[in-house]
């Protein structure tokens, strides 16, 4: 069984900053794409960053310059981390990831539970 714990939301103020983490555990052989999104009340759901597999980060235009996402391979943790953060940014954040459980096996996507980022002042 894989498990994806995400970390690090909360409320924030205005041009402040947090730091979110999704740790993976359990059968992991590797993992390759790896992506944070959002979902704000009453809109669809947002990708905000992502890392493909060999690739390099990208962000939504929004987040540019604001937002960095990064990966500890040796922890199977995720990062994102949000500076100068707005209200606008307000939504429940969660990671995805491409994940292979055992050799020769083709990655499964996997999702965290979510976690409230609130930015209010």
């Amino acid at each position: 069984q894989v498990q994806l714990v995400e970390s690090g939301g909360g409320l924030v103020q205005p041009g402040g900053s947090l730091r979110l983490a999704c740790a993976a555990s359990g059968s992991i052989f590797g993992i390759y794409g790896v992506r944070w999104y959002r979902q704000a009340p009453g809109k669809q759901r947002e990708l905000v960053a992502a890392i493909p597999s060999g690739g390099s980060a990208d962000y939504v235009d929004s987040v540019k310059g604001r937002f960095t996402i990064s990966r500890d391979n040796a922890k199977n943790t995720v990062y994102l981390q949000m500076n100068n953060l707005k209200p606008e940014d307000t939504a429940v954040y969660y990671c995805n990831v491409d994940l292979q459980t055992s050799r020769g096996t083709i990655p499964d996507d996997y999702w965290g539970q979510g976690t409230q980022v609130t930015v209010s002042s």
